[in-house]
């Protein structure tokens, strides 16, 4: 058990012939006790010291790990928005793509039955231009008769 100021001060020594001076003996020991007394509160302070930077120090340490797990987390947050972010735009691009497909499709279905239609205009203006150069010729030819000249309609039938 340790040694208290109260043990030092309570000490009672032996007497002897040609011993040391009481006074000078009990005036060192009320010092000793003065210096232990000084001792023992500083150690005291000093634990309270240590025992409040430990609990700071593991306040620290939670928050350092607690920093840790959420910058973890955020990373681990980041990388799946990243993720998703990618797979999102895969699915854009192939939509884009399945559009973009579809509109050459429907473009060259257009484009088929365009010159499809331009073909079967291109054919109706060669029969009318043919009818009609036949009707013209037709004419041309009636008008070079000599029928026109007299109009005796019992000529005609004959």
């Amino acid at each position: 058990m340790p040694l208290t100021p109260l043990d030092i001060h309570n000490k009672e020594f032996g007497r002897r012939l040609r011993g040391y001076n009481e006074d000078e003996v009990n005036e060192f020991l009320d010092q000793v006790i003065k210096d232990f007394e000084i001792y023992l509160r500083e150690n005291k302070d000093l634990q309270n010291q240590v025992a409040s930077l430990q609990e700071r120090l593991d306040h620290f340490a939670n928050i350092e790990e607690t920093l840790s797990k959420t910058i973890i987390v955020a990373q681990e947050a980041a990388d799946e928005v990243r993720s998703n972010a990618k797979k999102e735009a895969q699915l854009i691009i192939k939509e884009a793509e399945k559009n973009a497909d579809r509109i050459i499709n429907e473009s060259l279905v257009k484009s088929r039955k365009i010159s499809l239609e331009t073909e079967e205009l291109k054919k109706q203006a060669t029969i009318y231009r043919t009818r009609f150069r036949t009707l013209v010729e037709a004419q041309m030819e009636m008008l070079g008769t000599d029928q026109w000249d007299t109009l005796d309609p019992k000529e005609e039938n004959a």
